[in-house]
């Protein structure tokens, strides 16, 4: 079994910057899962065969309820940002990196993955508010095509596609 833990998804809070700024999101998070909403079409013939048409997926996340508001936090003051200013189309556009590390692996020690993918996101925040315990700013991620296999390094955060042949 795998631990959820080394399952990272970071997301790039210079939002198109000249160099990318990974954050790792979770921290606040209690679960956090992707729905790929796969687009499929099942069709039966008259002879009673069933045929499958899969043409690909709409995969979706949403980071809620969880995403407290930080000063210090790029990746929270985009987000709010986003929200304040009503953002629409590619001012809301970043990447995101799916990652599974190997066990053991922390953002100190050895940079070491399975597997590393990165994919166009669009960030669209859905409230702001909260209780008590802070500002929070719950967001979804639209991915939006261009997923790229490639290496990611734990200690620099950065990605390194594959080449391609």
């Amino acid at each position: 079994m795998i631990e959820r833990k080394y399952l990272a998804h970071y997301l790039d809070s210079s939002f198109g910057g000249e160099t990318a700024a990974y954050v790792r999101i979770g921290k606040d998070l209690e679960e956090y899962n992707e729905e790929l909403n796969p687009d499929v079409e099942l069709k039966k013939n008259i002879l009673g065969e069933q045929s499958v048409h899969h043409s690909g997926y709409e995969a979706q996340a949403d980071v809620d309820p969880f995403y407290y508001e930080d000063y210090d936090d790029a990746l929270s003051n985009k987000i709010l940002e986003l929200a304040n200013t009503r953002a629409t189309g590619d001012k809301c556009k970043t990447t995101m990196v799916d990652v599974l590390l190997k066990p053991g692996a922390t953002e100190d020690a050895a940079p070491t993955s399975v597997w590393a993918y990165k994919e166009d996101v669009y960030i669209i925040p859905n409230s702001v508010g909260g209780d008590t315990s802070g500002i929070q700013t719950p967001f979804t991620v639209y991915k939006a095509g261009n997923r790229v296999k490639g290496t990611w390094n734990v200690t620099t955060k950065t990605f390194t596609p594959d080449a391609t042949a």
